[in-house]
C-alpha cells in the first residue's frame, strides 16, 4: 500500500512539473504571456498541487535561503516556500510611476505581476502572497525623482519606481538602487527579447540597475486643416511628401520657419509652433542633434556644450518668438489648460509632442466641441483626419533629421522590502522577490497592452509580435484577455477608446522613427545641465536675452558651479557666417 502511494506521490509531482516546465518553454519561447498565464487555480486544481508541495508536508526540514534560478516559477515558489517557513506568509512592496494619463501600466503592471506570482504560489500551494500598493502621478517623472530621494533619507521611499532612464546615474552614484546585474545573469533569456539599444539605457558603469518599461519617439505633429488652408490661401502645398523629404533632409527648420510665417501671417492659425512648457529635456534637446551637436563625450565621460549647435537652437526659440510664431511664455504654459487645447482646436501648425499625445487627445477632453459647446476627447478618426507627423527635422542643410527617445524604466530600491518582517536578517530574499515582481511586471502581454493604450513604443520583441497579432488585440478591445480584475477594472475606459487599428498602425510607423533615435546622456550631472537649458529657452522667448547672451549665460551658469564645471567640456563658438531667415 505504501509503495503504491508513493507511487502515486511521485506520478503527481512528475505531472506538476512537466506542467511547470511546458509554462516556461511557452514563456521563453516569446509566446504572449496571456495565453501562457494558468486560468485562475480551481479549488480541485489547488488541493492536488498542496498535497504535493512539501511545504505542507509534516515533519519535512525547512527549507535552505534561496538563490535565483532563471526560472520564475521555481524561484516564486522556492521564496514563497523559504518565507513561510520563517513564519512570513505575506509581504508588501510600494510602487511609484508618472506620467501621461494613460500611462497607468507603470504601476498596474507592478499590481498584475503580483497577482500572476500569487497565482502560482496558490498553484503550487505555497502559504505566501504578494501586496502591491501603487501610487501613479499624473506628469513628469522629474518631480517623482526628487521625491523618491528625499523620501530615501527617512527610509519612506517606495521599492519599485518606473521613470526616465536619466535619473539612474544619480541614484546608482548616491546607493539608491539595487545592483540587479547578479539577478540578470541568471535571467539572461529575458535581456535576448529586449531590444539591445533600450539595455543600454538601463546599464550604469557596466552594471543593470533596471528593466526597460517602455520607450517613445518624438515626431513634429502637422495640422493637416491648418495646412490645407495654407495651400488655399498662398498656394503653398507645404504636406505634399513632407515626411519623406524631411527624412531625406530636404525640408529643415529654415523651411519651418517659413511655413509657420505662411500659417500666421495668412491667418490660418494663431501660432507656428508650440512646444513643452518646463524642463528642456528632452524635446528640445532634439534641436542640438538636428544642428549636428552632440552633449555627451562617452571616451571621456563628460557631457558637452556644443556651441555651435546650442547658439542655433536657441536663435530659432529667440527669432520664432520675436515674430510672434511661437509665444514669449512658451515655457510657463499649462498643460492641460493651454497647450493640448490649443493643439487639439487647431491653434498651431507645427505641435513638437511625442508619440504618446496621439492616444492622450483620445482619451483627455481638451477639445471643446464648437457644437455642443462641452469638452470632449478628440474621437481616434480626428486624431488621424487632422494630425500629420514627421521626423524632427534636421536643422540646416546638410544636417539630418532626428528623434529623442526617453526610456521609461523600472527601478528597484536598494532598500526594496523594507517594510517587512526581519528586513535586516532577510533582506536579500526580499531584493530578489522585488527582482521578481519587475521582470513579471515586464511580460509580453501588459507591455503590449501599455504600448497601444498610451503609444508608447514596446521595449521587447514579443510584445512587439502581440501587437501585430491582429485576433489578440481584438480580444483586447472587449477586455477579454488574462488580467486581474483590479487592472480590467483600471484600464477599462481607455481600452475603449484607444485599443483599434488605428492606434496600432501609428505604433508600427512611429516604431520606424526609432532608426534616428538619440538617447540623452546617462551621467549623473545632466538633469543639472538640463535646467540650464531650459532656463536659457525662457529667457530667450521672452527676448530678456538674445541667443549670444543666453549662450554665455549657460557658460557662466556651468562655470559657476564646482561640480558641473568638472564635468562639462565647453566646445566650439557661436558661428558668425550662419544665417536663419
Amino acid at each position: 500500500m505504501a509503495q503504491r502511494t508513493g507511487l502515486i506521490a511521485a506520478a503527481v509531482v512528475i505531472i506538476v512539473i512537466i506542467a511547470i516546465a511546458a509554462a516556461i518553454t511557452l514563456q521563453r519561447g516569446g509566446k504572449p504571456a496571456a495565453t501562457t498565464t494558468a486560468p485562475p487555480a480551481t479549488a480541485a486544481t489547488t488541493t492536488t498541487a498542496a498535497a504535493s508541495s512539501p511545504a505542507a508536508t509534516a515533519g519535512q526540514a525547512k527549507p535552505s535561503k534561496p538563490t535565483l534560478t532563471g526560472n520564475i516559477e521555481e524561484d516564486i515558489v522556492a521564496i514563497g516556500r523559504y518565507l513561510a517557513a520563517q513564519g512570513i506568509h505575506k509581504a508588501t512592496f510600494t510602487v511609484w510611476g508618472a506620467g501621461d494619463p494613460n500611462s497607468v501600466m507603470r504601476t498596474l503592471a507592478v499590481a498584475e505581476a503580483a497577482y500572476r506570482l500569487n497565482k502560482i504560489l496558490e498553484k503550487n500551494g505555497v502559504d505566501f502572497r504578494i501586496e502591491v500598493k501603487q501610487n501613479f502621478r499624473r506628469g513628469g517623472g522629474d518631480k517623482l525623482a526628487e521625491d523618491f530621494a528625499a523620501a530615501f533619507q527617512s527610509n519612506a521611499n517606495p521599492d519599485i519606481m518606473a521613470n526616465s532612464y536619466k535619473h539612474i546615474a544619480r541614484f546608482a552614484e548616491q546607493g539608491y538602487l539595487l545592483d540587479i546585474t547578479p539577478y540578470l545573469e541568471k535571467y539572461k533569456s529575458l535581456l535576448g527579447d529586449f531590444y539591445p539599444s533600450l539595455l543600454a539605457a538601463v546599464q550604469y558603469k557596466g552594471r543593470y540597475y533596471g528593466l526597460p518599461q517602455d520607450t517613445e519617439a518624438r515626431p513634429l505633429y502637422w495640422r493637416t486643416d491648418v495646412a490645407a488652408c495654407i495651400k488655399e490661401k498662398t498656394g503653398n502645398d507645404i504636406l505634399a511628401g513632407l515626411a519623406e523629404k524631411i527624412e531625406r533632409g530636404e525640408v529643415t527648420w529654415h523651411d519651418i520657419y517659413r511655413y509657420a510665417k505662411l500659417a500666421v501671417e495668412s491667418g490660418c492659425s494663431k501660432w507656428g509652433v508650440l512646444h513643452r512648457k518646463g524642463s528642456a529635456h528632452p524635446d528640445l534637446i532634439q534641436f542640438i542633434y538636428a544642428f549636428g551637436g552632440r552633449l555627451y563625450d562617452p571616451e571621456k565621460n563628460m557631457l558637452v556644450l556644443d556651441v555651435p549647435a546650442v547658439y542655433k537652437w536657441l536663435y530659432v526659440e529667440w527669432r520664432m518668438a520675436r515674430d510672434h510664431l511661437l509665444p514669449e511664455d512658451m515655457m510657463s504654459w499649462d498643460w492641460a489648460k493651454q497647450i493640448h487645447p490649443a493643439v487639439v482646436s487647431g491653434q498651431t501648425l507645427v505641435w513638437i509632442g511625442g508619440t504618446w499625445h496621439w492616444t492622450e487627445w483620445q482619451t483627455k477632453p481638451y477639445y471643446l466641441d464648437p457644437k455642443t459647446g462641452e469638452k470632449r476627447p478628440l474621437t481616434t478618426e480626428e486624431v488621424k483626419k487632422y494630425f500629420y507627423y514627421t521626423l524632427f527635422a534636421a536643422g540646416d542643410p546638410g544636417d539630418k533629421p532626428v528623434t529623442l527617445s526617453q526610456p521609461f524604466v523600472w527601478m528597484i530600491a536598494s532598500n526594496a522590502g523594507k517594510d517587512n518582517p526581519r528586513y535586516s536578517e532577510l533582506k536579500d530574499v526580499y531584493h530578489m522577490l522585488a527582482f521578481l515582481l519587475v521582470v513579471k511586471a515586464d511580460d509580453p502581454d501588459l507591455v503590449a497592452i501599455h504600448s497601444i493604450i498610451s503609444a508608447h513604443l514596446p521595449v521587447r520583441k514579443a510584445a512587439a509580435e502581440l501587437i501585430a497579432d491582429k485576433a489578440w488585440v481584438e480580444k483586447l478591445a472587449k477586455l477579454q484577455v488574462d488580467l486581474s480584475p483590479e487592472v480590467k477594472n483600471s484600464i477599462a475606459d481607455i481600452v475603449k477608446a484607444t485599443v483599434n487599428d488605428i492606434n496600432v498602425a501609428f505604433l508600427a510607423n512611429a516604431s520606424n522613427m526609432l532608426k534616428y533615435t538619440h538617447l540623452t546622456p546617462m551621467h549623473p550631472d545632466y538633469p543639472r545641465l538640463a535646467d540650464i537649458f531650459a532656463s536659457a529657452v525662457d529667457k530667450v522667448l521672452r527676448g530678456e536675452m538674445t541667443p549670444e547672451e543666453a549662450v554665455n549665460y549657460i557658460i557662466s551658469k556651468i562655470k559657476a558651479d564646482p561640480e558641473l564645471s568638472k564635468t562639462v567640456e565647453i566646445v566650439g563658438e557661436i558661428p558668425r557666417d550662419w544665417s536663419f531667415p
